[in-house]
């Protein structure tokens, strides 16, 4: 068991270093283009790789999030490990942007809390992988909702495009899979700690992204309106 915590913090440590690195990769090309912008091509990357890897480790597909309440299989607990090591770098990262968003410190200490409960127990692995693969699903057209608008395809067929996938992805995978996830989570026999972190990941990664989007629209607004002024 010892061994296991070991080698699972040893490989959460290279892969914090190794999105690190990426970024800075990722900046270097894009030098002209925001800090955000390079944030969100890493984002995108590792919501791409965490749905493959929580997609793989589906034990049964006529229940996807089956057996509930069981002890975590090692790929189950890599998927884990790996979207630990992200939201830790990204977490870091967040703090040399120029402006520190709180709602997006909190979002990811809950998912930090979350992800290391479930590595600790070794237990509710069908679960959080569900859940991993639910909140991120739709975070590739989020970010390139974004990523298209700064690199001057505003307003255009393929933003709409975005916009739509985005929108259709994210409503269907919170509001149908999240509350059915709490559903089988909830009453089922896991620790009182990961009952609770996994309500709250559900709970804040879907209020996160609906912040986000309303402050970004306030923000927006509240320039437009001392420009006109």
């Amino acid at each position: 068991m010892e061994e296991e915590y070991i080698r699972i913090i040893s490989i959460t440590t290279i892969r914090i270093i190794s999105w690190g690195l990426i970024f800075i990769l990722v900046r270097r090309i894009f030098s002209s283009y925001s800090f955000d912008f390079s944030t969100r091509i890493v984002s995108t990357l590792h919501a791409t790789i965490a749905v493959t890897l929580a997609t793989l480790s589906i034990q049964d597909w006529s229940c996807p999030v089956c057996p509930i309440a069981s002890t975590s299989s090692l790929r189950q607990m890599e998927t884990l490990a790996f979207s630990l090591s992200y939201m830790i770098y990204d977490l870091i990262c967040s703090h040399f942007d120029q402006v520190l968003s709180i709602d997006n410190a909190v979002h990811h200490s809950v998912c930090i809390l979350g992800f290391v409960a479930g590595l600790f127990y070794q237990k509710c692995g069908s679960e959080m992988v569900a859940a991993i693969w639910i909140t991120e699903i739709s975070s590739p057209f989020l970010h390139l909702r974004e990523i298209l608008k700064e690199i001057g395809c505003r307003d255009t067929d393929l933003n709409l495009a975005a916009d739509v996938f985005f929108a259709t992805i994210f409503s269907v995978a919170r509001m149908v899979g999240g509350p059915y996830l709490v559903y089988v989570t909830i009453p089922a026999d896991n620790p009182i700690l990961i009952k609770v972190m996994g309500l709250g990941l559900q709970l804040v990664s879907a209020f996160y992204k609906l912040l986000k989007m309303m402050r970004y629209k306030f923000i927006k607004r509240s320039m437009s309106t001392k420009k006109s002024t």
